[in-house]
């Protein structure tokens, strides 16, 4: 999956849980800035990202990831073949 491929799926959770514009989201954008995602819609992006990807993102690293592209970096990882 490329991170072109990630991002368009990002967008769309994001379309379902919070309503954001797809159009807008971009690997530079920051979720509660830019994108007005609060911290509760913010769960439910990650838990949708983790359905979807088939993939775990530790807890402990949830507060880390204010930008976009820093989601799609821990997605990419997470797919790579061990």
């Amino acid at each position: 999956m490329t991170r072109e491929e990630i991002v368009t799926a990002l967008a769309e959770i994001l379309n379902e849980v919070a309503d954001t514009d797809p159009a807008l989201v971009t690997e530079d954008k920051s979720f509660v800035e830019d994108l007005d995602v609060d911290s509760l819609a913010m769960v439910e992006v990650i838990v949708a990202a983790e359905e979807r990807f088939d993939i775990q993102l530790p807890e402990e690293e949830l507060k880390e990831l204010r930008l976009v592209s820093d989601v799609v970096v821990r997605i990419e990882k997470q797919l790579q073949p061990a």
